[in-house]
Parts: structure tokens; C-alpha cells; sequence
């Protein structure tokens, strides 16, 4: 028996900020904090969670620092991210017919 697309889609990614952030930082090199949350719409404290699971994943590597005085995060995809959500997209695709 054939596996259905849908089997190869990825758990962590089924909420949908987590969708939107991981599609957020395929399309970079790394975002910060800020911009993120801005471009998400998302609070600080649900951001942080979820930048915080995907981490936990190995899909996407955090890392703080400081401009100048101020405390900053930044966050960007890991390999293993990139690799992991270029599959669920396909396979995305391929439920929706757009391949």
C-alpha cells in the first residue's frame, strides 16, 4: 500500500504559528525577535513558546545577544529545520494538488 502525502507531514508544524514562523525563517538567514513578532502577530510569551519548542525539535537554533545595551534574541532555521520543512510543504503541496 501506497503512504497517503498526509503521512509525511509534520506534527510540530501543525499549529499554525509554528507553520508561519518556520515559513518565516526559511525565507531568511535569521530574524530577530522583534521583527518576528511583528510580523506574526503574536505575543511575546506565545512566540517564545513556540520558538522554544521548535528548538527543542532541533528545527531552529536560538541564539541572544546584546546591540549595544540592549538584550536581543535572534532565531534561524537549523539544517535539520530547513530539510524537515521543505518535506512537509511537499507534501502539502501534493494534498493540495499545487505540486
Amino acid at each position: 500500500m501506497i503512504a497517503h502525502a498526509r503521512d509525511r507531514l509534520n506534527d510540530d508544524f501543525s499549529n499554525p504559528l509554528r507553520l508561519s514562523i518556520m515559513g518565516s525563517l526559511q525565507a531568511v538567514d535569521e530574524a530577530d525577535f522583534k521583527s518576528l513578532k511583528e510580523a506574526l502577530g503574536a505575543s511575546d510569551s506565545v512566540l517564545s513558546r513556540h520558538l522554544s519548542a521548535l528548538e527543542a525539535g532541533g528545527y531552529v537554533q536560538i541564539k541572544k545577544g546584546y546591540v549595544g545595551k540592549r538584550p536581543r534574541t535572534w532565531a534561524k532555521l537549523t539544517s535539520t529545520g530547513h530539510k524537515a520543512f521543505a518535506q512537509h510543504v511537499q507534501a502539502l503541496k501534493e494534498i493540495t494538488g499545487l505540486m
